[in-house]
């Protein structure tokens, strides 16, 4: 079966940094689509940066373009976003989702999702 842990959330001041992490297993990482998405207090999970199977291509959503930067490493099924110039809208809870897609950024196309990581951003 897939399986996903999140881990690196935290609470941190504004203008500071996280390095989030995703660790899967139980399919081939490197065929599929991961993603970071986040769902605050009240609001809906929302889409936050994609990259597709092989790494070389890679989607933000506007608000945080130029300050988070998604990655992965098929060698150790593993999945990062490294996210700088935290600001306190960014407080979330933290998923990392698989596609069945070779690249998607459409919530509908994710399948299998991790159980989350709190980031929380001080101002």
């Amino acid at each position: 079966q897939v399986r996903m842990v999140e881990s690196g959330g935290g609470l941190v001041q504004a203008g500071g940094s996280l390095r989030l992490s995703c660790a899967a297993s139980g399919r081939t990482f490197s065929y599929y689509a991961m993603g970071w998405f986040r769902q605050a207090p009240g609001k809906e999970r929302e889409f936050v940066a994609a990259i597709s199977g092989g790494g070389g291509t890679t989607y933000y959503t506007d608000s945080v373009k130029g300050r988070f930067t998604i990655s992965r490493d098929n060698a150790k099924s593993t999945l990062y976003l490294q996210m700088n110039s935290l600001k306190p809208e960014d407080t979330a809870v933290y998923y990392c989702g698989g596609s069945n897609k070779w690249y998607s950024v459409l919530l509908k196309d994710y399948n299998y999702w991790g159980q989350g990581t709190q980031v929380t951003v001080s101002s």
